[in-house]
């Protein structure tokens, strides 16, 4: 019998028999009964890696998963005597989204009526988002996850068709999803009747026959029928301001405005009916053929690309047709204008998704360029080679794009950031609130005033914002993890001999583990008192075991034997516990060893108190997170961590042990970037910034700081 090699997961699509698809590892059975043996095709997995699977929790499915993430890795398919389908039969089963069904890996078609073009996700992956729908009137959302851009799938617009293979279906609000798994394969087709099918994948081999035209056919007339492949494409000669709108068009030229923005200089052959924004640059900083001539007829866009969009347009080329989707077309004024001339049209793509907002450069030989290319053909005889001059530049509006006049700039508090804000500013400051970026041409100090949203914040998981402060030498470090304190409790407690204090009341047991003995210590002045009074010197306990304890008692102080004397733990764990709370000493400003502790005259028992006693410079708990603010007119990175406790209404040490305060944390920031949002569905935040100046290698360095700022209570 023939065996077939599979090294690559995009190959299963013609290498893997169809009887193979939708069958799962739960879905096989041993028996011993002859009748219900029959052959089947072989296959033997090679140098597979057994992982934990991400979704058992979810799916109560195996809680192992093989994956093929090794260049050694391959599938052997040894093909059964058994007669398999005709080429002529389809080889593949498809599901209506109707009849999906939850936990069930699953192949489908479907005619997309929603998509958002890749965009990175929390991960290292990119993530494209789309809905789809087929004759059984279902809408089902799909989401892909996967490293590479090139391996997602090519959707040009609404109305596309795509293929999806071996995608898991699962259930989520009350509806059913579809997300790629191991060996998942896409192709698309053009959904417009008559086109040329011609199927778009980057997969180098995959199964495309006759069964397959014939659903695509039936979808592209259904949907017709539908009104499902309505054009969203807009020329220029019809945008009209405030518009969002898809564009279809080709690159002529690009430049680097500065790390925040590119700029592409494109047309689609039309004349636009209000006066353009020209944005020039300098030739030599121009990459692409000029313009001047198209500029002067008004053919040309000046589209300003930002933010995640970036990626895409620092790899296109000067002569690519693209397509904008979700592209803003704004009035604008430029420098020096009279308050009589009018006002002219600019072109922005902003960051994030949100309503599928992204661009894409489409190949030449796809037929939605045919009305495009025809048009381009009639301009060819302009001359793009006019001489450049100081006369010729002054016949068109130079516009560097710091110098646009956006909304925010002349009225910080108009249009859609206007409303209230999610945050007061507690200060006593009586300024006009300005913008970011008049913020970084101001000259520190300063305070001020801005409103703007959260791009991002770091660190993206909030247990780490968590921070430990001494105040007398100004460290900063992380909270230690447990795994790093528990093994300093182990190594403390095996073959711990108990310590012999003159001043201390002792009880000792022997463990349950051999060579380990739990002692706890108690100044004689405080026996016979209230547990919740004294004062308890822990040796020999693991961190689990003390922290079970600490939960009944106020003060257990973790200490060892060394030459039969008590001495303090490494500071590199609690020096007190308390409750669920644990606090931390500054290794560099506390004392060496304490002797002879003195216990009298101290009515209470607090953190403070116990670390006088054992010379423990205390370190304070603080919350420190970089949020990166956004105005439209610039961003900036501010640091919010003095004033953090009031900015959240929450005290770090109590944060420290309360879980529920951590999720109320938790919930603000998602409110604030609630997750898979885009910036403009995020709230405004009114700040007080301070800015300043610090010293970083002998050069001053500006900082902004988020101070007086509170979340506003719901």
């Amino acid at each position: 019998m023939p065996v077939e090699k599979v090294n690559n997961s995009s190959d299963l699509d013609t290498k893997v028999p169809s009887c193979l698809q939708l069958t799962s590892i739960g879905q096989l059975t041993l028996t011993s009964d002859p009748s219900h043996r029959c052959v089947k095709d072989i296959v033997l997995l090679a140098n597979f890696t057994i992982s934990k699977s991400p979704t058992f929790l979810r799916d109560k499915l195996h809680p192992c998963q093989l994956e093929m993430d090794n260049k050694d890795a391959c599938v052997y398919v040894c093909p059964s005597a058994i007669p398999g389908p005709s080429s002529s039969e389809a080889k593949y089963v498809y599901v209506p989204l109707n009849k999906l069904k939850s936990k069930t890996l699953v192949n489908v078609y479907g005619v997309v009526t929603f998509f958002k073009q890749p965009f990175p996700s929390k991960g290292s992956d990119y993530c494209t988002t789309l809905k789809i729908t087929d004759q059984s009137d279902v809408k089902v959302i799909c989401t892909i996850f996967c490293k590479k851009l090139e391996d997602h799938p090519l959707i040009f617009r609404v109305g596309d068709i795509i293929r999806l293979h071996r995608f898991k279906a699962e259930a989520f609000r009350d509806s059913i999803t579809l997300i790629n798994t191991f060996g998942w394969s896409t192709v698309t087709f053009n959904g417009i009747i008559d086109s040329p099918i011609v199927p778009r994948t980057s997969s180098k081999s995959f199964f495309y026959g006759e069964a397959d035209k014939r659903r695509v056919q039936e979808l592209r007339q259904w949907a017709a029928n539908q009104s499902l492949c309505s054009d969203l494409n807009t020329s220029l000669s019809s945008v009209q301001p405030h518009m969002y709108f898809d564009f279809t068009c080709q690159l002529l030229a690009k430049a680097v405005m500065h790390s925040g923005c590119i700029l592409l200089k494109v047309w689609d052959g039309t004349r636009c009916q209000l006066p353009l924004l020209q944005v020039a640059v300098p030739p030599d900083e121009l990459e692409g053929e000029c313009t001047l001539a198209k500029d002067k007829m008004n053919l040309t866009a000046n589209v300003l690309v930002y933010d995640n969009h970036l990626e895409v347009a620092r790899d296109l080329k000067p002569g690519a047709f693209l397509r904008f989707y979700n592209l803003r077309a704004l009035l604008q004024k430029v420098p020096g204008q009279l308050p009589d001339q009018p006002e002219h049209l600019g072109f922005h793509l902003h960051g994030g998704t949100v309503y599928g907002r992204g661009l894409r450069s489409l190949p030449a030989e796809t037929p939605d360029l045919l009305s495009l290319k025809s048009v381009l053909e009639k301009h060819v005889d302009l001359d793009e080679h006019e001489e450049v001059n100081d006369g010729t530049l002054l016949e068109i509006w130079y516009t560097p794009p710091e110098s646009i006049v956006l909304p925010n700039d002349e009225n910080p508090g108009a249009e859609e950031n206007a409303g209230p804000a999610y945050t007061v500013q507690t200060c006593e400051h009586n300024t006009q609130r300005i913008t970011l970026a008049q913020v970084k041409r101001s000259t520190p100090p300063l305070s001020c005033h801005v409103r703007a949203r959260v791009k991002k914040y770091l660190p993206q998981q909030l247990y780490q914002c968590l921070k430990l402060f001494c105040s007398k030498c100004k460290t900063m470090k992380d909270v230690p993890d447990d795994s790093a304190v528990a093994n300093i409790f182990l190594e403390s407690a095996r073959d711990n001999q108990p310590c012999d204090e003159q001043w201390a009341a002792t009880s000792s047991a022997n463990s349950r583990e051999p060579g380990r003995t739990i002692s706890m210590h108690v100044s004689k002045d405080m026996v016979g008192k209230s547990s919740h009074m004294q004062l308890i010197f822990i040796e020999g306990m693991t961190l689990d075991e003390i922290s079970v304890l600490s939960r009944d008692h106020k003060n257990l102080v973790p200490v060892r034997s060394e030459n039969s004397k008590m001495t303090r733990m490494d500071l590199t764990a609690p020096f007190l516990f308390s409750g669920k709370k644990r606090y931390y000493g500054c290794k560099q400003c506390s004392r060496n060893t304490f002797e002879n502790p003195v216990f009298t005259g101290v009515e209470t028992w607090d953190e403070q108190a116990v670390a006088a006693v054992l010379g423990v410079q205390m370190m304070q708990y603080r919350f420190l997170i970089q949020f990166e603010l956004d105005d439209v007119t610039d961003t900036i990175e501010a640091l919010l961590w003095e004033d953090a406790e009031r900015f959240f209404h929450i005290s770090a040490v109590d944060a420290s042990g309360c879980q529920d305060l951590q999720d109320r944390i938790q919930t603000i920031m998602d409110t604030i970037q609630p997750p898979e949002s885009s910036l403009e569905e995020r709230p405004w935040m009114d700040f007080c910034l301070s800015v300043y100046t610090v010293k970083d290698n002998d050069r001053n360095k500006v900082c902004y700081q988020i101070t007086n700022t509170e979340i506003v209570k719901q």
